[in-house]
């Protein structure tokens, strides 16, 4: 009898001693679908909790092949090149270049045009962006990546991981939806796979919050007209399309909540200073002055207290060629057309402080 005791003591140990590995969360699985590679993609590649599966790229701010080469060598820089990258669209469905300028003959000046921007309208804080062709050689700031694309491309490889991993996807867009529109027409149950969608995207009707020379100069992109904002903009039916697709759930993070948010020097200098040499050395390249747009859908997504501010609305964006082309179309329930739009939750306001401290906290991870 007592050697059976023991046993059955050795077995409870056992058991006990497994416990807690087995008991682990599993990671939440995510694809990150954006135009290059920035402080967002570093959140998210470090929070402890997450399986970044892949991150998929398209024109947007920059053409595709620039956005993958940042993405590549911002995952060399982070040591993380385990991660596939799947270059995605290089043109919108429908819009163009010259589309766009006959536009502006129209209907006025774009503030901000990404890819197709050659200079500022008027004197601006933020340097001029360069000008490149679609197909034109890279020369990257951090220097250019050594690892390669998958040869797969983005539409395919967003498909491929929903039916993998059924109602467990994140997909998190932070640049124009061309690829997330492709997925859909080309496999009508995508959307219906993902666990979910957050995208920034959008504009309902900003306002200035912070006083200072940099906040005063982004306010011209919404102050004339709130509505309007370029990841949209740049893809407008693709966003529609979106917007229709069936999601099992749909968050937004427009423009509203980044005007209480900056990018300044002193809150790169923080983060620089536990930041590992290699992340900070990408860190002092960055641009002060920018809104946290990119970092509050991370920061929304890894930890949703941070909203202060919600709403429920029906969604969709203009399509037709006109002045309101791009813009977002919003309906409280049942005042919606009902042409598919479907419902998403619009992130109002945040806590930028809070925000502040979790892009610290995750850095800080890095350098460990």
């Amino acid at each position: 009898m007592t050697r059976i005791r023991q046993l059955l003591f050795a077995c409870v140990c056992l058991l006990a001693s497994i416990a807690p590995a087995t008991a682990q969360p599993e990671r939440r699985k995510l694809i990150i679908d954006d135009e290059g590679f920035a402080l967002m993609h570093v959140m998210l590649l470090e929070a402890p909790d997450v399986d970044v599966l892949g991150l998929t790229t398209v024109s947007g701010n920059v053409w595709v092949n620039r956005a993958t080469a940042e993405a590549l060598r911002g995952l060399e820089i982070l040591g993380r090149s385990d991660v596939p990258v799947a270059a995605g669209a290089t043109y919108p469905l429908i819009n163009s270049e010259k589309q766009t300028e006959r536009w502006e003959a129209l209907y006025g000046k774009l503030t901000w045009k990404g890819a197709w921007m050659q200079h500022w309208v008027e004197p601006t804080a933020q340097s001029t962006p360069p000008y490149h062709g679609p197909n034109d050689p890279l020369d990257l700031a951090n220097g250019n990546p050594v690892t390669k694309p998958s040869p797969e491309i983005a539409a395919n490889f967003l498909i491929r991981m929903v039916h993998r991993y059924p109602g467990q996807v994140t997909i998190l867009a932070s640049g124009p939806l061309t690829n997330l529109a492709l997925a859909q027409r080309l496999d009508p149950g995508f959307a219906g796979l993902a666990k979910e969608l957050v995208y920034m995207g959008g504009s309902l009707n900003p306002q200035q919050v912070l006083d200072t020379v940099s906040a005063a100069q982004f306010a011209r992109e919404f102050v004339n007209t709130p509505r309007r904002e370029f990841n949209i903009r740049f893809d407008p039916e693709a966003a529609s399309i979106v917007s229709r697709s069936a999601w099992r759930k749909i968050t937004i993070v427009p423009v509203d909540p980044s005007t209480a948010t900056q990018r300044t020097q002193q809150l790169l200098d923080r983060m620089k200073a536990v930041a590992s040499p290699a992340l900070a050395r990408f860190l002092a390249r960055l641009e002060p002055g920018f809104p946290l747009w990119d970092e509050i859908a991370a920061g929304v997504w890894l930890d949703p207290s941070r909203v202060t501010a919600r709403e429920t609305l029906f969604v969709d964006y203009n399509t037709q060629f006109g002045p309101g082309y791009g813009d977002l179309l919003s309906w409280r329930a049942g005042y919606q057309p009902g042409l598919g739009e479907q419902s998403a939750e619009v992130v109002r306001k945040i806590d930028p402080a809070r925000l502040e401290a979790l892009m610290v906290r995750l850095v800080t991870t890095r350098a460990r």
